[in-house]
């Protein structure tokens, strides 16, 4: 059902613009996001991260920590456009929630301070974008606090992205002070007013020549990509404002340049201008259909940005509409396979309002869609559609094992974990049967810590949390022979059971074999099998208190009772002997080994290999990352054992944006002194 998509004014438009707000941590995105909707008359005065009364970052942990640890999500009208703001967490912990997001925006602003120490986190947000072809500007916060020259600063940013930095204006300096900016577009002058419209002044002066030699620049960079442009700068014509302004659009939306917007969100500066930026040169919803293959007529199609179980009220599920009209009440298929019907229509404008439906372009909260998840795409037509994005989730890089306060919760912390899941799919539950724990895997100490807090207020289960056991093995060293007998008599019939058992140690990665050699009836071959599970029984637990591996038991020889021998009986007998046997094969403890592939930017190269190598660490190699310019990857082996909080180190070596992935590879000795304290505190915590 195709219909002519409008703006709130009633005239043909680009209908409502869908934009990201991402970059590094403490950028100042919320602020941003504040400053959006004091400009725009949504709200009446800007809030305050610090002092917790920001309409973003609203939640309970969000105030905690005086961070983002989650999406928002904020409808405003400028200029009667209609603009939804997703204001997404800056720190990697919490990356999960821009990747959800992303593939659905019509662009995205990166908001950046000029400190060359947020590069890393700021290439990693910028090659989400990119790779995902989002076009974007770059909003330079801070500028009132900036300590080195604008040029300076981007020229130290350019690294962390593939396309060039275009700067749009340069500042007015007023002594050390910026005091206002010049437009290099509109070839005008502006003066900031604290938390107020800026106001154009004269253009003149040594702030005339400047601007002549930036807007240069900036037109070079646009001659890369039109001829016409490239000829009328070399035989210096003046080329046409209109053209200009189409070259920006066109290079931004073909993601050839990202545009470079001075300002101060905190004082509300470089606000209005980056607003109108957005409206002349941002794409539609038109253009994101196209791009995500969902343009045209059809039934109506809406992608799944998050969802959120409300504690009292059900699941909402945020999605854009992409395609067509969406009523409350209708009937959607999802693309992972089932059908739901809409219950309830909210806008995503701070205050979730109630609708009757949603057109294209619009990001709204549909209710009690069970059947949906973050990352499906939803339509009216009869039958599940092809999903339109693909979400990736990072590895998990740390763990903590819990168990509820009370055990009688134990069922309820279940249903809560896979709630959070729901929301968050970067977290990740597993059950370890060897420690008897459930573990719960997150991308690092925030991460989890938050999912902790949201357990307790959000769902009343209170958990006890400790790093996870290692899973440690032991095996054997020597030979040995024993007899295992087993003989109970009682009223009725008794219990008989007698082997004789060979046991030899098998090279590593060969694990358990069972062979039996018995001649003449010695053991009955309807009980040698038993004799098999009793060995298995024993090697559950060796002499070090692990799990035993990598050995053979030989069945030899036995005696067995025509009344009261029994595969019970020979299973009790062969468990017996070769746990008498084990103590004295010269017992090993193994500890898993693991393969580690760290990515870091090449500066924090050397401390990584310090980090690896001071947690027992072998480094294999290293080269640089792949399509990453100033990064390298490192390989190395690493017990098990080091690697629970490696990722807390990493990040604080590599500015907050080093990562790991890890593989199981292989097991190995340890001996003396270390294999000493850990069975010793392996037995203590039995």
């Amino acid at each position: 059902m195709g219909h002519d998509v409008r703006s709130p004014s009633g005239h043909p438009g680009p209908g409502p613009r869908c934009i990201a707000l991402v970059g590094p941590f403490q950028s100042g995105k919320t602020t941003l996001l504040e400053a959006i909707l004091a400009r725009t008359g949504a709200i009446q005065r800007a809030g305050s991260v610090e002092a917790g009364t920001s309409v973003g970052d609203a939640g309970a942990e969000a105030r905690l920590h005086k961070m983002g640890v989650g999406l928002n999500a904020t409808t405003v009208t400028f200029m009667g456009d209609a603009y939804t703001f997703l204001d997404c967490p800056g720190s990697i912990e919490f990356a999960h929630d821009m990747r959800a997001v992303l593939p659905v925006v019509d662009a995205a602003v990166v908001v950046c301070e000029a400190d060359e120490r947020k590069l890393p986190q700021l290439q990693v947000s910028l090659r989400e974008l990119e790779d995902l072809r989002i076009p974007r500007f770059l909003f330079l916060n801070k500028i009132d606090k900036a300590t080195k020259r604008i040029r300076e600063a981007l020229a130290a940013l350019q690294p962390a992205s593939r396309v060039p930095l275009v700067l749009r204006q340069i500042p007015i300096w007023s002594g050390d002070l910026i005091a206002g900016f010049v437009d290099l577009a509109l070839e005008r002058a502006f003066v900031y007013r604290e938390r107020a419209a800026s106001e154009v002044v004269a253009l003149d002066g040594s702030n005339r020549d400047r601007e002549k030699e930036a807007r240069f620049t900036m037109l070079e960079y646009l001659a890369d990509h039109d001829d016409a442009l490239m000829e009328q700068l070399l035989d210096d014509i003046p080329p046409p404002r209109d053209a200009i302004f189409d070259d920006l659009a066109r290079e931004l939306r073909e993601g050839q340049i990202c545009p470079v917007l001075l300002g101060s969100a905190a004082r509300q500066n470089g606000v209005g201008r980056l607003l109108k930026a957005l409206r002349h040169e941002a794409p539609g919803i038109g253009e994101t259909a196209t791009r995500l293959a969902a343009s045209g007529e059809g039934a109506a199609i809406a992608y799944v940005v998050k969802t959120t179980n409300l504690q009292h009220g059900g699941k909402l599920s945020l999605a854009r509409v992409l395609r067509g009209r969406l009523d409350d009440g209708a009937t959607v298929q999802s693309s992972s396979g089932g059908a739901g019907r809409i219950s309830g229509i909210l806008a995503a404008n701070g205050a979730g309002d109630k609708r009757a439906s949603a057109d294209a372009g619009d990001v709204v909260a549909f209710g009690k869609l069970d059947a949906a998840k973050t990352g499906d795409t939803l339509t009216t037509a009869k039958t599940p559609p092809a999903p339109l994005a693909q979400m990736s989730v990072a590895p998990p890089v740390l763990a903590i094992a819990l168990a509820a306060n009370d055990r009688k919760d134990d069922v309820k912390l279940g249903q809560a974990l896979q709630r959070l899941i729901e929301e968050d799919a970067s977290l990740t539950v597993q059950h370890n049967p060897a420690n008897h724990e459930m573990v719960l895997w997150g991308q690092g100490e925030m991460h989890l810590r938050v999912a902790l807090e949201r357990l307790r207020e959000r769902y009343g289960v209170s958990a006890k949390s400790h790093p996870p056991g290692i899973g440690y093995q032991e095996t054997i060293r020597k030979s040995a022979t024993q007899r295992g007998r087993h003989k109970k008599q009682s009223g009725g019939h008794g219990q008989y059971g007698d082997v004789v058992l060979d046991i030899k140690p098998l090279p590593r990665g060969d694990g358990f074999r069972f062979e039996e050699t018995v001649v003449g009836g010695a053991v009955p071959k309807n009980h040698i099998g038993a004799v098999e599970e009793g060995a298995k029984d024993a090697l559950a637990r060796g002499p070090l208190g692990f799990p035993v591996i990598d050995l053979q038991v030989t069945l030899t020889d036995g005696s067995y009772h025509s009344v009261d021998s029994s595969d019970q009986a020979f299973r009790t007998a062969a468990r017996i002997g070769v746990a008498e046997a084990l103590p004295q094969c010269a017992p090993v403890l193994l500890e898993p080994i693991h393969l580690v592939e760290v990515v870091c930017p090449s500066d924090a190269t050397a401390k990584v290999n310090a980090i690896i190598s001071g947690r027992r660490g072998q480094i294999l190699g290293f080269d640089t990352r792949e399509g990453w310019n100033g990064w390298d990857c490192v390989r190395a082996s690493m017990p098990e054992a080091e690697i629970g909080d490696l990722i807390v180190e990493l990040r604080s070596a590599t500015a907050g944006a080093g990562s790991f992935t890890r593989a199981f590879d292989h097991m190995a000795e340890v001996t003396g002194r270390a294999a000493d304290q850990i069975v010793a505190a392996h037995r203590a915590a039995a």
